[in-house]
């Protein structure tokens, strides 16, 4: 069988990567021929451009800010670009509140502020999980476990928020639409806690909960919506598979000896990406089979384990050019 996968020229970024959930966004720009790559490093993102042959690149750091203020201390929690059919925006989640940029990050479109108490607390406050939802939609969690539901228009920052869910009680870690673009779908969004409470939603004018899918307090800290099936990765190095609709638990795979830190789908081949604190990428395919209602998850032997001593891995994304690629 021919190779799948080569390594290409790596790409340096102009600092480290902060040990974050789901730290790497990738976001391919077909009609110039780029890819854009980002990263959080405390309170700045590290945003780079490559182009196709691997010649060009260009950097430029983004740091979170607080409406009208330049800069902030505050730490940034997440950075992903959020793709909807009529625009692109990029997306950062701080301490301090929501920001929104134009997608090569070159003007910030919205802001939205998170409430703080008046008095400190024991808790922290700070928003992570983005999500792009249908055509017009992002979702952003927050540590108080609502969803902020977000309508975005074609164009400008006439953005406004629309809806807020509650069925969280505890800080939001993850969410993710659906990836495969079946319109037979029926969940359109999960969002996940750090309770490893899974709350599947059906997207609209108003949102709809389609069902809950109990955590037992293990916190699931990456997750993705494929085909109708929740794909979970958790603290406990597991990763489960759940019909989204009907919360039944299709497989469980012990796949990682320590925490896993971000899980990606292929959506055209079933192909699945874990990594996690014990510094290996693992490879898996998933097969449907519709007859019987069943999902199997095997190890993809095609493509080699891969360790990085000494340090754990936090960010592995599926890039679309190879994806797409993979029929």
């Amino acid at each position: 069988m021919a190779k799948m996968y080569h390594k290409e020229k790596s790409i340096q970024i102009k600092s480290s990567a902060s040990a974050l959930y789901n730290n790497l966004s990738v976001l391919r720009i077909a009609p110039r021929c780029l890819t854009y790559f980002t990263a959080v490093h405390a309170n700045v993102v590290n945003m780079v451009s490559a182009s196709w042959d691997g010649l060009n690149y260009s950097h430029r750091q983004l740091q979170a800010k607080e409406g009208n203020v330049a800069t902030s201390s505050s730490l940034i929690m997440q950075a992903a670009w959020c793709v909807l059919p009529p625009r692109d925006l990029l997306v950062l989640t701080s301490q301090k509140g929501i920001q929104m940029y134009e997608s090569d990050g070159s003007i910030m479109v919205y802001w939205h502020a998170l409430d703080t108490p008046e008095t400190p607390t024991a808790k922290a406050v700070f928003a992570r999980g983005i999500a792009a939802v249908r055509e017009k939609y992002i979702c952003v969690g927050v540590s108080s476990g609502s969803v902020l539901v977000f309508d975005i228009p074609c164009k400008g920052s006439n953005i406004t928020l629309s809806e807020v869910l509650e069925e969280h009680k505890e800080a939001i870690t993850d969410m993710a639409s659906e990836c495969s673009g079946s319109s037979e779908c029926i969940a359109d969004l999960v969002s996940a806690d750090d309770s490893g409470l899974l709350c599947v939603w059906k997207a609209g004018e108003d949102f709809q909960l389609l069902n809950k899918i109990p955590g037992f307090d293990t916190s699931c800290s990456s997750v993705k919506l494929w085909k109708g099936t929740v794909i979970a990765g958790y603290g406990t190095g597991q990763i489960r598979l759940y019909e989204a609709v009907t919360a039944i638990l299709h497989a469980e795979v012990n796949a990682h000896a320590r925490w896993i830190y971000s899980v990606d789908i292929a959506p055209f081949t079933g192909l699945l990406l874990s990594a996690a604190e014990d510094s290996w990428v693992r490879v898996w395919h998933l097969s449907l089979t519709p007859e019987t209602n069943s999902v199997e998850v095997m190890p993809f032997t095609h493509i080699l384990y891969m360790s990085i001593e000494s340090w754990g891995l936090q960010n592995i994304l599926f890039i679309k050019t190879h994806c797409n690629n993979q029929k």
